[in-house]
């Protein structure tokens, strides 16, 4: 390993490269807030980003692939048409309609699975995933935070706490300075520290979701706290009021449907009070109830405004809290809206802050949409939370109660969960940062989490051909349903060869839903569709599903997803070599977290099921799987014919880890057939495919099969995530992965955008980007964290965090990419699928991370010792770090 003797900070963030990007240069106030974490992803309001990329389009694709894929682009234009203009259905992936590029996202709102609002960095409420899977993209302009300050019964200032100047709410003051005022994300909590110019207030409001590690209860909560920090530095007393203000519905069209209102509420338990005012938005699929609501408590009084008029002007809203710094709180239901027409509501939290004193308001945001229907509005599914509130739609008040009442005690696990990570001076900061604000995707990629209906059946779920599946409907009853999208512009769930990287998010804090996604995946393994559909690459027809291997992805939200699967449909993907061996891999992985021995057994017979299907592809029976000159893979645009590195290696993966789970589980006879097949697989491997100093994308001989994958060691990643890379169970050579990983650190990251942009996809041994395809020459950010946790497995530390660093700095702060993060980027210019599961594979460094240190400290002092690194004490680390360094 190179030397480690100074901590990671030091050693990556002293370099040119990891210069901080100027998001903060524009910062002209001088408070630096009211209990802001160290570690997280900061901007100023007054912030522009300069370099707006642009979606990868027609224009971006060469001569050479247009002529190899005009039978492709023929037909997805004919079934887009169809789809779009005749169906009146959005497209699964609509490669003629990208969604723009924003850079305005900051932390989403809510927990697992109930949908999601996004607060963008400026304070505006943005981006909605309240339709399950479906986004509206669009700012609501009401949906504001008001401040008001009084001094001896005067009001002295009044503020939207916003930098947008609408043309609608003119009545209101516009245009907060955002020089004074700057925004800090550290999912799933993010401040804004507001400067108020002029008056020596400082306000630090600070956003919680409740999204918590192991918690199955709380975290499906669709609820989000604001807590208003108001520090006051005058020397005389000031009253403060903030007003929240919302607009009922999202910004959509159906806002203007007619049938709307809003009533007042308050909610006393045990002694705590709440008050708020309810938006009920009665559409007719998926009706759903707003709140916005305040904690009364000794000095802290609560009005409201049941409705307001948000396309006008609002100046009987500003008079009416500028009098007294309150509302009115008229009693009563407002009126039904007429169509055509807007509502809306606020609610004022005030209190008095004592001269050079501080006090706290607390604001809440819920919303109750209990029963949803998918696209194809054919069955009902009730969320996860209905579990613990109810479904009948009436749950606001008590969801913003539990949240105002108990969000102390979700900051107190969420820091217990993440000041180890945070306090650990040997982390780079831009790495703390990356691993917490990318799991925003698990709430926020249109993810649901939905009960198993309570008549639900073992027929119901798996049919005749599922059997041996003993604990399917004991952990679907107990811990739900949960799918999330390949990405907000790649609309399918679960999309199997992609959450094979994501997955090390769920399974590290989250397991049950890992184990729960797993059973679902079973279950589709056993059983087929055979409707008859064509295929867009090759034009052919096949059937959706094949029996006895595994499933693209669960389902269009569009549609219905977990009924109709492999909503994707540019390749019959039962011919793709990855699929059934991502399985095995993860099954193995997640017995190996956990040591969940139930689930083991009934994976086992499904393993042994698809392993049987992936045999069918040795077709030389020389113990290794050859590809099929045809993208078959999670590359599915990029060729690859006979022996490959990564399904090869992925092959070899999966072997091992059937011949160790034979082992654990007894069942000599299978583990003897693929130690045979293992031992002479590995001797392919390496004929075929190494040269001396990395192993060739592909064993064809043609003219880019020597180049240099970036993803060629994805076998051993895993097989390192598992133990099982090392004595008996290596499969490859140490030396072949420690060498094929330098030249990968080599070419495809120090020879590619000067090191700045992670690693491309494909090299060329000339140090020139693999052009031979449309993704050979793409950087794809979840690829380049998982490289990056294969090198930290394999004692390249240094090399693998300035790996994963020039995707970070690009995406996050070069790019304004924050909370959207893309499948892929170029380095001239152009991304790919905004908002997208892969990167999620972050986790997969920390768990590289914990399991080196575990064994450099057993190895130092604690032979028996499990405790994970960002544990142990800093004299620990300070001795593994000196050691490594060989001081």
């Amino acid at each position: 390993m190179a030397a480690a003797a100074a901590p990671l900070d030091r050693r990556f963030e002293g370099t040119a490269m990891a210069a901080p990007a100027p998001l903060e240069r524009r910062y002209e106030g001088t408070a630096r807030g009211r209990g802001v974490a160290a570690a997280g992803w900061r901007v100023c309001l007054a912030h522009r980003f300069e370099e707006p990329w642009q979606p990868y389009g027609a224009g971006d694709v060469s001569f050479r692939d247009v002529l190899r894929h005009v039978g492709l682009s023929l037909r997805y234009f004919r079934w887009w048409y169809k789809k779009t203009r005749v169906e009146k259905k959005s497209a699964f992936i609509d490669l003629l309609c990208a969604v723009p590029l924003q850079q305005i996202y900051g932390c989403p709102l809510g927990g697992i699975g109930g949908g999601t609002i996004t607060r963008g960095w400026r304070g505006e409420f943005c981006r909605w995933q309240l339709n399950p899977g479906l986004y509206h993209y669009g700012t609501v302009i009401a949906d504001q935070f008001t401040v008001c300050l009084r001094c001896k019964g005067q009001t002295i200032y009044q503020q939207v706490l916003s930098i947008e100047k609408p043309s609608t709410l003119q009545g209101w003051n516009w245009g907060y300075c955002g020089h004074y005022a700057f925004y800090h994300a550290l999912y799933p909590r993010a401040w804004m520290v507001y400067e108020l110019p002029g008056q020596n207030v400082v306000l630090t409001c600070r956003q919680v979701s409740p999204v918590i590690p192991h918690d199955y209860e709380d975290s499906s909560l669709p609820v989000g706290v604001f807590i208003w920090e108001v520090e006051n530095g005058r020397d005389e007393d000031v009253d403060v009021s903030i007003m929240f203000s919302m607009q009922n519905g999202m910004g959509a069209k159906d806002d203007e449907s007619g049938g709307h209102w809003n009533e007042p509420f308050a909610l006393e338990k045990e002694g705590e009070r709440v008050a708020g005012v309810l938006l009920h938005h009665c559409t007719r699929v998926n009706p759903f109830t707003l709140a916005i609501s305040a904690r009364e408590k000794a000095g802290t009084g609560v009005t409201h405004l049941t409705a307001f008029n948000p396309a006008g002007s609002g100046r009987e809203v500003w008079q009416d809290l500028l009098h007294d710094g309150r509302l009115e709180s008229p009693p009563g239901k407002s009126s039904l809206t007429e169509k055509g027409e807007l509502t809306a509501a606020a609610v004022c939290a005030s209190c008095t802050v004592p001269a050079r004193g501080h006090r706290t308001l607390e604001m809440a945001l819920a919303w109750d949409m209990p029963c949803i229907r998918f696209g194809s509005k054919e069955k009902l599914h009730l969320r996860r939370y209905t579990r613990f509130f109810g479904s009948g739609g009436d749950a606001a008040p008590a969801l913003s109660h539990y949240a105002l009442t108990h969000y102390e005690e979700w900051e107190r696990k969420i820091e217990a969960w993440q000041n180890p990570i945070l306090e650990n001076s040997q982390l780079p900061s831009w790495y703390k940062s990356a691993l917490f604000n990318e799991l925003y995707f698990v709430t926020d990629g249109g993810t649901i989490w939905v009960e198993l209906p309570p008549d639900c059946c073992d027929e119901d779920l798996r049919g005749q051909a599922a059997a041996g599946l003993s604990h399917l409907l004991p952990v679907l009853r107990e811990y739900g349903r949960f799918a999330y999208l390949e990405g907000q512009e790649y609309r399918m769930y679960n999309t199997y060869d992609v959450h094979f990287y994501a997955s090390f998010a769920l399974v590290m804090l989250w397991p049950k839903l890992q184990i729960s996604l797993q059973y679902d995946i079973a279950v589709m393994v056993m059983n087929e569709d055979v409707q008859l559909r064509q295929y867009l690459m090759c034009g052919q027809t096949a059937q959706v599903k094949q029996k006895n291997v595994v499933p693209h992805d669960v389902g269009d939200p569009d549609d219905e997803p977990w009924q109709r699967i492999n909503a994707y449909l540019i390749h019959d993907t039962a011919d793709w070599k990855d699929l059934n061996l991502k399985f095995v891999l993860q099954v193995y992985r997640d017995y190996y977290l956990t040591q969940d021995s139930m689930y083991l057994r009934d994976m086992w017979p499904v393993c042994q099921t698809v392993m049987e299907s992936e045999l069918k592809f040795d077709t030389d029976n020389d113990g290794l799987i050859e590809n099929g000159g045809f993208a078959d893979q999670t590359y599915d645009a990029w060729v690859v014919n006979g022996a490959s590195a990564y399904c090869g290696g992925l092959w070899l993966a999966a072997v091992c880890m059937m011949c160790k789970m034979a082992e654990v589980l007894g069942d000599a006879k299978i583990q003897q057939k693929y130690t045979d097949i293992l031992n002479k697989g590995k001797e392919a491997f390496e004929r075929l495919l190494w040269n001396g100093k990395y192993y060739n994308y592909d064993s064809s001989g043609r003219g880019s099969s020597d180049s240099i994958m970036s993803d060629q060691c994805a076998g051993q990643w895993f097989l390192g995530a598992c133990g099982l890379d090392q004595g008996e169970f290596e499969v490859f050579p140490k030396s072949h992965i420690v060498s094929a990983l330098r030249t990968i650190f080599e070419k495809n990251v120090m020879s590619f955008a000067g090191g700045t942009m992670g690693a491309v996809n494909g090299m060329r041994p000339n140090g020139q980007p693999d052009t031979s395809s449309v993704q050979s020459n793409e950087v794809w950010i979840g690829v380049v964290y998982a490289l990056a946790a294969t090198m930290i497995q394999e004692g390249l530390v240094e090399e693998g965090f300035c790996t994963a660093e020039g995707c970070y700095r690009t995406v996050w702060e070069q790019l304004g990419m924050a909370f959207q993060t893309p499948e892929a980027y170029r380095e001239k210019k152009v991304y790919r699928s905004l908002a997208y599961m892969r990167p999620l594979s972050i986790w997969s460094m920390q768990l590289a991370l914990e399991r080196r240190a575990s064994q450099e400290l057993q190895i130092w002092e604690h032979p028996d010792c499990t405790t994970p690194w960002l544990m142990l004490p800093p004299a620990a680390l300070t001795a593994i770090n000196r050691r490594e360094a060989g001081t």
